[in-house]
């Protein structure tokens, strides 16, 4: 998978701050002839139909795209996933990850949280963490066509998810002290979102971060193929490509030198995520700790399962081995099981939130591993050229698949003693956002009233009282101001009239 997925990342290389990829070189006409012939052999030809009616340009721009591909590991790939094998027989066990491998913050000793944040600390203190930010996806569901990481969730600041979480970077950072420290942070985008997200750091002044340490990089694509094999083209001149799956975050990490610039930083520790999530702690000290603690290559974070019928996948054992087991895949009595320990909550509970952790040494060995991660297929209608006729079709059913890899696809591929799973507070690290608003679930409004909510648990904690009006609730804390709720000793015995929105100290 190395020699199809490396250099499938079109023109990745060069993608740090905006720079733009050169006019792809003229092929000369024996290397067009070799590549042409490669397809041809593998039963791909038809790819080439009309490279007569190109213009030198588009003729250069489809050689270097199907450069980017072997052909023959197509074929594997597409064949794998039209002609699957059959499912093995035989009992699935699930059994939830066991005691020494797993903690919550909902029910840990508060000095055991403490150590951990302390430690998470030191770590960031001494510039040994970075953070990998997974913002691929368009706000099309929301009604937007920007990248997602820009929407305003509807905040009274008007601040959209790429500022929320640029700020509490520096707030992290500033809390250690000492202007030396530093968080680098990687955001792995898609074709479509790349530019405009690099338009809308430049445009905001990288939200106060050092431009040198925020850098854009782009995930890897795939083609697309038809249901009986064949590389779909998009237009007569370029193959219709796909992303990867969020699962292509590992070899795009090599690919792109994100991997080479933690190594040079002595970057030891990782925390990704994903970007539609609001309240997400990034880098979060107590995370990072709690890995580092347990000297684990892959950690996860998890919220309760709010009940049986949530629809969420599951951090479980699955056949002994650490895995996201998806709601559809589980039965209802095994869904309703209770825990023998603690009766009134669901034996299996951990609700996966795309929130994990690595250490950079596992990340050191993407090349041993990555060829075994699997891909899952995606039936789709996808538009193409006819290749008989040269017309555009625009099928009304599924005519191809998209191939695809998730990123907690290599859990179950990680020893048992180097995982973990940290179970946090729902209402204090997860909203996503992943419907339109008005659906009154994971949608804008839902985001906004989950910001406001901690944010007056946090004043009211440090002693500030809150009045509301009617349904005018809530306070909007300013990341620059808290990262977790500390330091708001400043507003005991105040009165905030809701909603209202904290910047600054006053």
């Amino acid at each position: 998978m190395a020699g199809v997925i490396k250099d499938a990342i079109n023109n990745v290389l060069g993608h740090f701050h905006g720079t733009t990829p050169e006019v792809p070189r003229e092929p000369s006409a024996e290397e067009f002839q070799a590549l042409q012939k490669k397809y041809t052999d593998a039963g791909q030809g038809h790819v080439f139909t009309f490279v007569d009616e190109l213009t030198p340009v588009e003729k250069s721009q489809l050689f270097h795209q199907l450069s980017n591909f072997d052909p023959a590991r197509i074929n594997e790939l597409a064949d794998k996933a039209l002609n699957p094998p059959p499912a093995e027989q035989g009992t699935v066990t699930l059994e939830p990850l066991p005691e020494v491998a797993t903690a919550s913050i909902l029910d840990s000793d508060p000095s055991d949280i403490q150590q951990w944040y302390e430690a998470g600390l030191k770590e960031v203190a001494a510039n040994k963490v970075a953070v990998v930010l997974m913002a691929g996806g368009q706000g099309t569901r929301l009604g937007s066509s920007a990248p997602k990481g820009c929407f305003d969730i509807g905040l009274l600041s008007q601040k959209s998810l790429f500022q929320l979480q640029a700020q509490r970077i520096l707030k992290l950072q500033s809390l250690i002290g000492g202007q030396d420290v530093v968080i680098p942070w990687y955001i792995m985008t898609s074709g479509p979102t790349r530019k405009p997200t690099e338009e809308f750091f430049e445009k905001n002044n990288y939200f106060g971060l050092d431009k040198s340490n925020v850098m854009i990089f782009e995930q890897g694509v795939l083609p697309c193929i038809s249901n009986d094999g064949k590389i779909l083209l998009e237009t007569k001149g370029k193959a219709a490509v796909a992303p990867d799956g969020n699962g292509g975050i590992y070899q795009a990490l090599v690919v792109s030198g994100v991997r080479e610039d933690m190594r040079r930083r002595g970057i030891e520790h990782i925390h990704l995520y994903g970007v539609d999530n609001c309240l997400v702690k990034v880098a979060d000290p107590v995370f990072i700790g709690f890995a580092a603690s347990k000297n684990v290559d892959i950690a996860t974070k998890v919220v309760r399962k709010r009940n049986a019928t949530e629809s969420v996948g599951l951090i479980l054992l699955k056949n002994g081995k650490p895995d996201v087991v998806e709601y559809s895949e589980i039965d209802k009595e095994t869904a309703e099981a209770k825990d023998p320990k603690q009766p009134d909550v669901l034996k299996y509970r951990a609700a996966n939130i795309v929130n994990h952790y690595y250490s950079f040494r596992f990340l050191e060995s993407i090349e041993n591993w990555a060829h075994q991660l699997p891909h899952h297929v995606a039936r789709k209608k996808i538009a193409c050229v006819d290749t008989a006729t040269g017309d555009i079709v625009k099928p009304e059913k599924p005519n191809g698949i998209k191939l695809e890899q998730f990123v907690f696809d290599v859990f179950p591929m990680t020893p048992l003693d180097k995982f973990a799973c940290l179970e946090v507070h729902r209402h204090d690290e997860f909203s996503p956002l992943k419907n339109a608003r008005g659906t009154g679930e994971d949608d804008p409004d839902t985001s906004r009233a989950d910001i406001m909510a901690q944010g007056q648990r946090w004043v009211e904690a440090a002693g500030a009282i809150v009045i509301t009006d009617g349904e005018a609730v809530g306070v909007e804390v300013s990341p620059l101001i808290s990262y977790g709720g500390e330091n708001l000793e400043f507003l005991k015995g105040r009165e905030i009239k809701a909603p209202a929105i904290l910047e600054r100290e006053e």
